[in-house]
């Protein structure tokens, strides 16, 4: 099994939500990811969305669209995140690592290389928004190097090819709450519960939930249907201009930590 699937069994045997938090990798200060990712899993984080930061990141909303902005200013790119899981290894083999991104920067670290070298590094899975199922040869060499390619489903998503993406899922499928950019706040829970439902009846990998997921009530209203929820924006905002490692860990654990009560409440 992969550090993934061994999570969420776990999860399962436990009835517990897991707990995905997303943060952009070298944002708010690339000298503290290490130190943030542990802080995210020390504050009760089950799997972390580490997102490569990328010029063009057009499925964002303003707030995750800056922080790339901000990582990138700071000279961060892929080498750096693949350094960053590596160091992160060192201390925790357990918790998953899951890259977000686009399809242009694993383009020009050449596929086969970033397969080889993100399996080196630590890294379990890829979410590459850009790269939709019908296109998803192109990333063979990732999944054959033992990558999970993480699918995307959404309530504009057709039913024959929710079917095929239902089928295709490994490691776990991401449903996208709502039409739209990360960061919104349209969360209709009702809608959310009965398209979770529909993949639960065609899939065998688990359902994560994010866009639009803001805090511990939301958070809560999610879990009662979905095994884990992703919380991205909201978090990204709240570590903005932390100046060190310090201020980092605190506003990471301040924000996650009434999360995963109400998630282990539920």
């Amino acid at each position: 099994m992969s550090r993934i699937e061994r999570r969420f069994a776990a999860l399962k045997e436990a009835g517990r939500t897991g707990l995905i938090p997303f943060v952009t990798a070298g944002d708010p200060a690339p000298a503290h990811v290490v130190a943030l990712m542990h802080a995210l899993v020390a504050a009760g984080a089950d799997l972390i969305e580490l997102g490569v930061p990328f010029s063009d990141p057009m499925a964002d909303g303003p707030v995750i669209q800056h922080a790339s902005e901000r990582a990138i200013s700071h000279g961060v790119g892929l080498a750096d995140v693949l350094r960053w899981v590596s160091e992160f290894r060192q201390r925790d083999d357990a918790t998953p690592v899951v890259l977000m991104g686009y399809l242009n920067p694993i383009e020009m670290h050449g596929y086969a290389t970033f397969g080889r070298e993100a399996m080196q590094a630590g890294v379990d899975g890829v979410l590459i928004v850009d790269c939709p199922l019908e296109e998803a040869e192109v990333l063979q060499p990732l999944r054959e190097a033992g990558l999970d390619q993480i699918l995307l489903a959404a309530p504009t998503t057709a039913p024959e090819r929710l079917a095929r993406l239902c089928e295709a899922a490994r490691g776990f499928l991401y449903y996208v709450s709502f039409a739209g950019i990360t960061g919104a706040a349209q969360l209709s829970t009702g809608e959310i519960a009965a398209r979770v439902a529909a993949i639960r009846e065609q899939s065998r990998a688990p359902v994560a939930v994010g866009f639009g997921i803001r805090d511990a009530q939301s958070a809560k209203a999610i879990a009662a249907f979905a095994d884990a929820v992703v919380i991205g924006s909201a978090l990204v905002e709240q570590l903005a201009g932390a100046k060190d490692a310090a201020e980092i860990e605190a506003r990471a654990s301040a924000f996650l930590a009434p999360i995963r009560a109400a998630l282990d409440a539920h």
